[in-house]
């Protein structure tokens, strides 16, 4: 990623304003690190030449030994700055914590106790422990929009690891509690030492954050964009987008393929909470049959946007269609056949469905006939009078649907009351969870299905031909003649 693209994603994630909040315990060289970015980062894009001589002078102080440098909060610089890097315009600011107190550091007491400092949140003077304390949390909760933790291997001065390792750890708790994006850089001598690399590798794995060993006194620009690009990968996700195939989005929500899709993808997502994060995303899909492939395809750093591609597996589309179909594909020409009857079918169904819909809403439906439908009668001279005129006459099948209900009634003789009620308890034992359980009962060795059924299509049956045929001849007198009265008798 270029230095313009990392200034750029973060300055869109967090309003055009970068600020850096730079947080830690006391001599890990917080103040250098400022120093630093400011003469490297901040000043040489800084177009105003008053601007770039005010930074500057703004600058904190910083010196070895023991004794405390920072004793009050400070923004540096202390109005925001303005920097062009290429097209990308931005307000960069960073602020300067009092540090957490760590063992043998000088400056914390004075001849008349705790040692009082001034900070912005407050009128009065409080202690220099309970700056560093407040400061942190005001610093990162409400002027950052990236902390920076500075800590120390113990090769820069004159205390040890173990003099930072309490602070330390308080100040990372407390930037993880607050939940903004932060990384830790290890201020060393060496940073290219086993032993330093030993020290990142524990402090990453405890507390499950980037660490990036630096010599902050000799840091230079690349130094510096690779803080901030760590940093950006710190910040959340905000919308993952998944590209499944599209012959599987088309599926019914009830398909064990596209259930097997959403089940993983709920899956994936529940560990995605950082940028960093997406590396893990694909695991999931590795273990699910109906996926090939995954891979990311997009991560747009600058709105926390992820979109994933899956993939299916070449045979499982012509599964599928044998399944859908209850029939087996293994040719084009068995596809274009069935897609040839499957033509005339809709047809057929698309002059049948508003019908159909009627039917089932009100109990009676019409299907219109269709122009293929109609047959014109030869046309014939009339006479009216003295007048003449031509008749033409057509005539088209219109298809009436009437929804009867057709009742099924099975009475078996059982015994007792008591087994009576114990068939119920049988039949109805699994309705409530499906309520099509029902009909897969056996009763005297036959499904309840096929006994209802049978007694259904008894009666569908004994209605006659005859009856058929009159109660068509009706219809069409009252279609054609426009009857608004029917007595029908019904011996």
């Amino acid at each position: 990623m270029e230095k313009y693209e990392i200034i750029k994603n973060i300055a869109k994630r967090s309003g055009g304003d970068i600020y850096l909040g730079v947080v830690g315990a006391v001599r890990t060289g917080k103040s250098t690190f400022i120093k630093r970015v400011v003469e490297t980062l901040i000043v040489p894009h800084i177009e105003d030449e008053y601007e770039r001589k005010r930074a500057l002078d703004e600058i904190p102080q910083s010196a070895a030994g023991k004794t405390i440098m920072t004793t009050e909060p400070k923004f540096v610089p202390n109005n925001t700055a303005k920097i062009k890097i290429d097209d990308v315009e931005c307000n960069i600011k960073l602020i300067d914590c009092v540090g957490y107190m760590i063992n043998n550091a000088i400056g914390a007491t004075d001849e008349n106790g705790p040692r009082m400092v001034k900070t912005p949140w407050y009128n009065e003077e409080i202690p220099f422990t309970e700056a560093a304390e407040i400061g942190t949390e005001k610093v990162i909760k409400e002027h950052s929009t990236i902390g920076i933790v500075v800590t120390s291997d113990g090769s820069i001065g004159d205390f040890q690891r173990n003099d930072y390792i309490d602070a330390e750890t308080r100040v990372i708790e407390e930037l993880k509690g607050l939940g903004k994006p932060f990384i830790v850089v290890l201020n060393t001598t060496h940073p290219n030492h086993p032993d330093t690399e030993n020290i990142a590798k524990e402090i990453r794995q405890k507390h499950n954050i980037p660490v990036l060993p630096i010599n902050i006194e000799a840091m230079n620009e690349k130094d510096m964009y690779d803080i901030l690009r760590e940093a950006l990968y710190e910040f959340p996700v905000l919308e993952v987008r998944v590209n499944i195939p599209e012959w599987i989005s088309i599926l019914n929500l009830d398909n064990k393929i596209k259930k097997s899709y959403i089940e993983s993808i709920k899956e994936s997502i529940v560990e995605i909470d950082k940028i960093r994060d997406v590396e893990k995303i694909t695991e999931h899909f590795k273990e699910n049959e109906y996926i090939d492939k995954c891979y990311l395809s997009d991560v747009d750093t600058s709105t926390g946007i992820i979109t994933i591609n899956l993939s299916s597996p070449m045979e499982l589309y012509n599964e599928t269609l044998n399944n859908l179909i209850d029939k087996e594909i293994t040719t084009k020409a068995d596809l274009l056949s069935l897609f040839q009857e499957y033509n005339v079918a809709k047809k057929e169904y698309d002059q049948m469905k508003y019908a159909l819909n009627m039917v089932k809403q009100t109990g009676y439906g019409i299907a219109t006939p269709s122009i293929e439908d109609m047959k014109l009668d030869k046309p014939e001279i009339i006479k009216q009078g003295p007048r003449y005129g031509v008749r033409l006459k057509a005539v088209a099948p219109s298809i009436h649907m009437i929804k009867v209900d057709v009742e099924s009634t099975f009475e078996p003789i059982i015994g007792s009351e008591s087994q009576c009620k114990e068939l119920i308890d049988y039949l109805t034992k699994d309705q409530e969870k499906d309520k099509n359980e029902i009909w897969k009962s056996e009763i005297f060795g036959r499904s309840l299905d096929s006994i209802v059924r049978e007694g259904i299509q008894s009666k569908i049956n004994l209605m006659p031909d005859n009856i058929r045929f009159k109660l068509q001849n009706t219809l069409t007198k009252v279609v054609n003649k426009g009857s608004s009265n029917v007595i029908t008798i019904v011996i």
